[in-house]
């Protein structure tokens, strides 16, 4: 999510979004990817894979997580505001920012604002 010129935010998503939601149960991918629809896909870049296997190779996140580096990676390069996900474990992580901030500022990436929805929006 990146602030807009008006009032309110801009919601964009990544490929790496699409491709996590059709995985799985077919009805179900199919709603998700429905929920999604309309919603801006940012351009894919080579420096995102890239900055994602920064974060892999200093076993910031785990084998497993690799999505989670390019979702992180994605915001980082396009200059988004804001990471919203309910993913604590490995992406709105206190524990773990700290080392993925150190990445992102060695290559000169902005640090995202990486929370949940509810943490953005309070009792909005």
């Amino acid at each position: 999510m990146k602030i807009s010129d008006g009032p309110g935010y801009e919601l964009v998503i990544s490929q790496y979004v699409l491709d996590e939601i059709a995985a799985g149960d077919s009805t179900l991918a199919a709603e998700r990817l429905e929920a999604v629809d309309g919603i801006p896909v940012l351009p894919p870049a080579p420096e995102i894979p890239q900055v994602a296997s920064a974060f892999m190779a200093q076993a910031i996140l785990p084998a497993k997580a690799q999505v989670d580096a390019l979702h992180i990676a994605a915001v980082a390069h396009h200059r988004i505001d804001y990471l919203l996900t309910w993913n604590c474990s490995h992406i709105a992580n206190a524990r773990i920012l700290p080392r993925m901030y150190s990445v992102l500022r060695e290559r000169n990436l902005p640090i995202p604002i990486i929370c949940t929805p509810e943490e953005l929006l309070g009792d909005d």
